[in-house]
Protein backbone atom coordinates (compact mmCIF):
# COMPACT_ATOMS: atom_id res chain seq x y z
CA UNK A 1 0.00 0.00 0.00
CA UNK A 2 2.65 2.72 0.73
CA UNK A 3 4.57 1.47 -2.21
CA UNK A 4 1.13 2.41 -4.40
CA UNK A 5 0.17 5.69 -2.56
CA UNK A 6 4.03 6.93 -3.64
CA UNK A 7 3.63 6.34 -6.94
CA UNK A 8 0.32 8.05 -6.25
CA UNK A 9 1.79 11.02 -5.14
CA UNK A 10 4.22 11.25 -8.05
CA UNK A 11 1.64 10.88 -11.10
CA UNK A 12 -0.35 13.65 -8.98
CA UNK A 13 3.00 15.91 -8.56
CA UNK A 14 3.66 15.46 -11.93
CA UNK A 15 0.09 16.12 -12.83
CA UNK A 16 0.62 19.50 -10.83
CA UNK A 17 3.37 20.62 -13.09
CA UNK A 18 2.01 19.96 -16.04
CA UNK A 19 -1.09 22.02 -15.53
CA UNK A 20 0.85 24.88 -14.50
CA UNK A 21 2.55 25.06 -17.69
CA UNK A 22 -0.90 24.81 -18.88
CA UNK A 23 -2.69 27.44 -16.75
CA UNK A 24 -0.62 29.83 -15.40
CA UNK A 25 1.58 32.95 -16.81
CA UNK A 26 4.21 32.30 -19.24
CA UNK A 27 7.05 33.34 -16.79
CA UNK A 28 5.03 30.91 -14.39
CA UNK A 29 5.30 27.69 -16.95
CA UNK A 30 8.33 28.35 -18.07
CA UNK A 31 9.29 28.09 -14.04
CA UNK A 32 7.23 24.93 -13.93
CA UNK A 33 8.60 23.64 -16.95
CA UNK A 34 11.73 23.76 -15.85
CA UNK A 35 11.21 22.55 -12.76
CA UNK A 36 9.54 18.95 -14.45
CA UNK A 37 12.60 18.70 -16.03
CA UNK A 38 15.16 18.32 -13.16
CA UNK A 39 12.47 16.66 -11.10
CA UNK A 40 11.85 13.90 -14.22
CA UNK A 41 15.95 13.74 -14.12
CA UNK A 42 16.49 12.84 -10.25
CA UNK A 43 14.92 9.40 -10.16
CA UNK A 44 13.90 6.92 -13.01
CA UNK A 45 10.73 6.69 -11.12
CA UNK A 46 9.92 10.26 -11.62
CA UNK A 47 10.35 10.06 -15.23
CA UNK A 48 7.63 7.01 -15.41
CA UNK A 49 5.52 9.17 -13.99
CA UNK A 50 6.05 12.03 -15.53
CA UNK A 51 5.20 10.19 -19.03
CA UNK A 52 2.28 8.21 -17.51
CA UNK A 53 1.12 12.07 -16.30
CA UNK A 54 1.77 13.64 -19.48
CA UNK A 55 -0.40 10.53 -21.11
CA UNK A 56 -3.25 11.16 -18.94
CA UNK A 57 -3.25 14.69 -19.42
CA UNK A 58 -3.33 14.21 -23.31
CA UNK A 59 -6.66 12.71 -22.74
CA UNK A 60 -8.06 15.00 -20.80
CA UNK A 61 -9.37 18.64 -21.48
CA UNK A 62 -6.88 20.96 -20.04
CA UNK A 63 -9.07 23.34 -20.30
CA UNK A 64 -10.45 22.68 -16.82
CA UNK A 65 -7.33 23.99 -15.19
CA UNK A 66 -7.15 27.60 -16.54
CA UNK A 67 -6.28 29.93 -13.75
CA UNK A 68 -3.19 30.52 -11.54
CA UNK A 69 -2.33 26.42 -10.05
CA UNK A 70 1.03 27.36 -8.09
CA UNK A 71 3.33 24.53 -7.40
CA UNK A 72 2.89 22.49 -4.10
CA UNK A 73 5.79 23.20 -2.06
CA UNK A 74 4.18 22.06 0.94
CA UNK A 75 1.00 20.16 2.72
CA UNK A 76 -0.36 23.85 3.04
CA UNK A 77 -4.35 24.31 2.53
CA UNK A 78 -4.26 25.98 -0.69
CA UNK A 79 -1.16 23.12 -1.98
CA UNK A 80 -4.07 21.00 -0.99
CA UNK A 81 -7.22 22.75 -2.96
CA UNK A 82 -4.69 22.72 -5.99
CA UNK A 83 -4.25 18.84 -6.02
CA UNK A 84 -8.06 18.54 -5.44
CA UNK A 85 -8.77 20.76 -8.72
CA UNK A 86 -5.83 18.79 -11.08
CA UNK A 87 -7.34 15.50 -9.86
CA UNK A 88 -10.67 16.99 -10.87
CA UNK A 89 -9.47 17.08 -13.87
CA UNK A 90 -9.36 13.07 -14.67
CA UNK A 91 -11.80 11.52 -11.47
CA UNK A 92 -10.50 9.85 -8.42
CA UNK A 93 -11.48 6.92 -11.07
CA UNK A 94 -8.84 8.20 -13.74
CA UNK A 95 -6.05 9.15 -11.45
CA UNK A 96 -5.93 5.36 -10.36
CA UNK A 97 -6.47 4.01 -13.34
CA UNK A 98 -2.90 5.65 -14.31
CA UNK A 99 -1.51 4.70 -11.31
CA UNK A 100 -2.24 1.14 -12.00
CA UNK A 101 -1.03 2.14 -15.76
CA UNK A 102 2.10 2.86 -14.28
CA UNK A 103 2.56 0.45 -11.43
CA UNK A 104 2.06 -1.92 -14.69
CA UNK A 105 4.78 0.21 -17.30
CA UNK A 106 6.65 -0.20 -14.68
CA UNK A 107 6.83 -4.02 -13.76
CA UNK A 108 7.43 -4.42 -17.59
CA UNK A 109 10.37 -2.37 -17.74
CA UNK A 110 14.10 -4.03 -18.34
CA UNK A 111 15.79 -4.39 -15.17
CA UNK A 112 18.99 -4.93 -17.09
CA UNK A 113 20.82 -4.16 -20.92
CA UNK A 114 24.02 -5.51 -22.21
CA UNK A 115 25.05 -5.02 -25.43
CA UNK A 116 27.69 -7.47 -26.17
CA UNK A 117 30.30 -7.57 -28.92
CA UNK A 118 33.38 -9.43 -29.98
CA UNK A 119 35.83 -8.55 -32.65
CA UNK A 120 38.29 -10.46 -34.58
CA UNK A 121 40.22 -13.88 -33.21
CA UNK A 122 38.46 -12.22 -29.81
CA UNK A 123 36.34 -14.04 -27.39
CA UNK A 124 34.39 -12.61 -24.01
CA UNK A 125 32.48 -14.10 -21.40
CA UNK A 126 29.71 -12.61 -19.60
CA UNK A 127 28.13 -13.44 -16.28
CA UNK A 128 24.64 -12.41 -16.03
CA UNK A 129 22.53 -10.63 -12.66
CA UNK A 130 20.79 -14.02 -12.77
CA UNK A 131 23.79 -16.47 -12.50
CA UNK A 132 23.79 -17.32 -16.00
CA UNK A 133 27.04 -17.46 -18.28
CA UNK A 134 27.70 -16.42 -21.49
CA UNK A 135 30.60 -16.84 -23.90
CA UNK A 136 31.04 -15.10 -26.86
CA UNK A 137 33.31 -16.45 -30.04
CA UNK A 138 34.86 -13.93 -32.51
CA UNK A 139 32.53 -12.03 -34.37
CA UNK A 140 29.38 -11.71 -32.33
CA UNK A 141 27.35 -9.49 -31.96
CA UNK A 142 24.43 -9.71 -29.19
CA UNK A 143 22.54 -7.99 -26.62
CA UNK A 144 20.85 -9.53 -23.07
CA UNK A 145 17.46 -7.87 -21.58
CA UNK A 146 16.27 -8.85 -18.81
CA UNK A 147 12.76 -8.54 -17.45
CA UNK A 148 10.96 -9.33 -13.93
CA UNK A 149 9.24 -12.39 -16.02
CA UNK A 150 11.57 -13.68 -18.75
CA UNK A 151 15.09 -13.13 -20.16
CA UNK A 152 15.68 -12.52 -23.95
CA UNK A 153 19.13 -12.40 -26.03
CA UNK A 154 18.42 -11.23 -29.60
CA UNK A 155 21.88 -12.66 -31.34
CA UNK A 156 22.21 -10.76 -34.89
CA UNK A 157 25.48 -12.87 -35.82
CA UNK A 158 28.00 -15.01 -34.22
CA UNK A 159 28.00 -18.02 -31.90
CA UNK A 160 27.08 -18.19 -27.97
CA UNK A 161 27.42 -20.77 -25.71
CA UNK A 162 24.87 -20.36 -22.41
CA UNK A 163 24.73 -22.18 -19.01
CA UNK A 164 21.79 -20.41 -18.27
CA UNK A 165 20.71 -20.70 -14.61
CA UNK A 166 17.18 -22.57 -14.04
CA UNK A 167 13.69 -20.09 -13.17
CA UNK A 168 10.83 -21.14 -14.03
CA UNK A 169 9.05 -18.65 -13.94
CA UNK A 170 11.36 -16.58 -16.12
CA UNK A 171 12.19 -18.41 -19.39
CA UNK A 172 15.13 -17.75 -21.60
CA UNK A 173 15.07 -17.11 -25.43
CA UNK A 174 17.35 -16.39 -27.74
CA UNK A 175 16.02 -14.73 -30.43
CA UNK A 176 17.66 -14.72 -34.12
CA UNK A 177 16.63 -13.84 -37.68
CA UNK A 178 16.06 -17.33 -38.53
CA UNK A 179 14.33 -18.20 -35.64
CA UNK A 180 14.64 -19.04 -31.64
CA UNK A 181 15.30 -20.75 -28.59
CA UNK A 182 13.20 -21.02 -25.31
CA UNK A 183 15.00 -22.72 -22.65
CA UNK A 184 14.58 -22.31 -18.52
CA UNK A 185 18.10 -24.03 -17.55
CA UNK A 186 21.18 -25.64 -19.70
CA UNK A 187 23.91 -25.61 -21.49
CA UNK A 188 23.60 -25.11 -25.13
CA UNK A 189 24.87 -22.76 -27.95
CA UNK A 190 23.55 -21.01 -30.37
CA UNK A 191 25.24 -19.95 -33.73
CA UNK A 192 23.87 -17.62 -36.49
CA UNK A 193 26.10 -17.60 -39.76
CA UNK A 194 24.89 -16.97 -43.65
CA UNK A 195 24.79 -20.59 -44.07
CA UNK A 196 22.09 -20.72 -41.31
CA UNK A 197 21.43 -21.30 -38.07
CA UNK A 198 22.90 -24.07 -35.20
CA UNK A 199 21.31 -25.20 -32.36
CA UNK A 200 23.31 -27.42 -29.73
CA UNK A 201 22.60 -28.55 -27.04
CA UNK A 202 25.17 -30.53 -24.22
CA UNK A 203 22.69 -30.69 -21.08
CA UNK A 204 18.74 -29.69 -20.73
CA UNK A 205 16.32 -29.43 -23.21
CA UNK A 206 15.35 -26.84 -25.21
CA UNK A 207 12.68 -25.57 -27.78
CA UNK A 208 13.53 -24.54 -31.16
CA UNK A 209 11.34 -22.61 -33.25
CA UNK A 210 11.62 -20.98 -37.14
CA UNK A 211 11.38 -17.55 -38.24
CA UNK A 212 8.12 -18.12 -39.83
CA UNK A 213 6.61 -19.65 -37.21
CA UNK A 214 7.64 -17.93 -34.01
CA UNK A 215 4.59 -17.01 -32.85
CA UNK A 216 3.37 -20.95 -33.17
CA UNK A 217 2.74 -22.39 -29.57
CA UNK A 218 4.01 -25.66 -30.58
CA UNK A 219 7.96 -25.60 -31.31
CA UNK A 220 9.44 -26.96 -34.93
CA UNK A 221 11.46 -29.17 -32.45
CA UNK A 222 12.54 -30.19 -29.06
CA UNK A 223 15.99 -30.96 -28.64
CA UNK A 224 17.54 -32.54 -25.58
CA UNK A 225 21.56 -33.69 -24.50
CA UNK A 226 23.50 -34.19 -27.58
CA UNK A 227 21.30 -33.02 -30.01
CA UNK A 228 21.24 -30.40 -32.56
CA UNK A 229 19.20 -28.89 -34.91
CA UNK A 230 20.74 -26.57 -38.35
CA UNK A 231 17.65 -24.08 -39.56
CA UNK A 232 19.54 -23.06 -43.34
CA UNK A 233 18.84 -19.62 -44.80
CA UNK A 234 16.84 -21.64 -47.13
CA UNK A 235 14.31 -22.97 -44.56
CA UNK A 236 15.39 -26.26 -44.43
CA UNK A 237 15.92 -28.66 -41.21
CA UNK A 238 18.38 -30.64 -40.47
CA UNK A 239 18.68 -32.46 -37.02
CA UNK A 240 22.51 -34.01 -36.45
CA UNK A 241 23.82 -35.55 -33.46
CA UNK A 242 26.54 -34.56 -31.25
CA UNK A 243 29.16 -34.92 -28.43
CA UNK A 244 28.04 -32.93 -25.21
CA UNK A 245 31.75 -32.12 -24.62
CA UNK A 246 31.97 -30.30 -28.19
CA UNK A 247 29.70 -27.35 -27.59
CA UNK A 248 31.45 -24.40 -27.57
CA UNK A 249 34.97 -25.89 -27.67
CA UNK A 250 36.44 -23.24 -29.16
CA UNK A 251 36.16 -21.87 -25.10
CA UNK A 252 39.35 -24.29 -24.60
CA UNK A 253 40.70 -23.60 -27.62
CA UNK A 254 39.37 -26.48 -29.99
CA UNK A 255 37.08 -26.21 -33.71
CA UNK A 256 35.27 -29.28 -33.70
CA UNK A 257 33.34 -29.39 -37.62
CA UNK A 258 30.94 -32.79 -37.52
CA UNK A 259 29.73 -32.67 -41.63
CA UNK A 260 30.08 -28.73 -41.54
CA UNK A 261 30.01 -27.52 -45.30
CA UNK A 262 33.24 -26.78 -45.99
CA UNK A 263 32.69 -22.45 -46.72
CA UNK A 264 31.66 -22.26 -43.12
CA UNK A 265 34.51 -24.00 -42.27
CA UNK A 266 36.83 -21.79 -43.53
CA UNK A 267 34.72 -18.72 -42.09
CA UNK A 268 35.12 -20.02 -38.29
CA UNK A 269 38.62 -20.75 -38.85
CA UNK A 270 39.22 -16.63 -40.49
CA UNK A 271 37.65 -15.17 -37.41
CA UNK A 272 40.97 -16.45 -35.47
CA UNK A 273 43.14 -16.20 -38.46
CA UNK A 274 45.45 -12.77 -38.94
CA UNK A 275 45.38 -14.18 -42.83
CA UNK A 276 42.68 -15.30 -44.25
CA UNK A 277 42.18 -18.16 -45.61
CA UNK A 278 40.49 -17.91 -49.51
CA UNK A 279 38.12 -20.55 -51.15
CA UNK A 280 39.07 -20.22 -55.33
CA UNK A 281 35.36 -21.22 -56.24
CA UNK A 282 33.17 -21.42 -53.47
CA UNK A 283 30.25 -22.96 -55.57
CA UNK A 284 32.15 -25.78 -56.79
CA UNK A 285 32.94 -26.83 -52.94
CA UNK A 286 30.05 -26.01 -51.45
CA UNK A 287 28.86 -29.49 -51.50
CA UNK A 288 32.27 -30.44 -49.68
CA UNK A 289 31.91 -31.20 -45.89
CA UNK A 290 34.56 -31.98 -43.17
CA UNK A 291 34.61 -33.30 -39.89
CA UNK A 292 37.35 -33.23 -37.23
CA UNK A 293 38.82 -31.57 -34.63
CA UNK A 294 41.46 -28.55 -34.57
CA UNK A 295 43.41 -26.95 -32.35
CA UNK A 296 43.02 -23.27 -32.60
CA UNK A 297 47.02 -22.78 -31.99
CA UNK A 298 48.03 -25.04 -34.61
CA UNK A 299 45.91 -23.59 -38.23
CA UNK A 300 49.10 -25.10 -40.62
CA UNK A 301 48.09 -28.29 -39.36
CA UNK A 302 44.58 -28.09 -40.39
CA UNK A 303 45.89 -26.57 -43.51
CA UNK A 304 47.91 -29.69 -44.28
CA UNK A 305 45.20 -32.31 -43.74
CA UNK A 306 42.83 -30.59 -45.96
CA UNK A 307 44.12 -31.82 -49.15
CA UNK A 308 44.14 -35.41 -47.55
CA UNK A 309 40.01 -35.05 -46.29
CA UNK A 310 38.72 -34.10 -49.14
CA UNK A 311 39.72 -33.79 -52.84
CA UNK A 312 41.12 -30.01 -52.63
CA UNK A 313 44.91 -28.88 -52.82
CA UNK A 314 45.79 -25.51 -50.86
CA UNK A 315 48.64 -23.15 -52.50
CA UNK A 316 50.06 -20.73 -50.67
CA UNK A 317 50.20 -16.69 -51.82
CA UNK A 318 52.64 -14.46 -51.36
CA UNK A 319 51.20 -12.55 -48.94
CA UNK A 320 51.07 -15.45 -46.57
CA UNK A 321 46.90 -16.19 -47.20
CA UNK A 322 46.09 -19.72 -48.35
CA UNK A 323 44.23 -20.70 -51.69
CA UNK A 324 41.98 -23.69 -51.07
CA UNK A 325 41.24 -24.44 -54.64
CA UNK A 326 39.41 -27.93 -56.08
CA UNK A 327 41.10 -30.74 -57.64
Amino acid sequence: MKAEMTERKRLEYALLLIARQHGASTEAAQVAAEALERWRASEPANELAAQAAMAGWAQTDGSALQGDMPMPATQSARAQQTRRRALSVLGVAGVAGLAGMLGRWHWLQPLEQIALHTGHGQQLSRHLADGSQLDLAPGTDASVVLYRQRREIHLRQGEIRLDVAHDAQRPLEVHTALGRVRVLGTVFSVALRPTGLQVSVAQGRVAVWQQARMADQYPDAMLGAGQGLRIYAGGELAHYSLNASDVGAWREGWLVFDRTPLTEVVARWNDYLAQSMVLDDGASLQSLRLTGSFKLREPAIFIASLSRSLPVRVEQLADGRAVIRRR
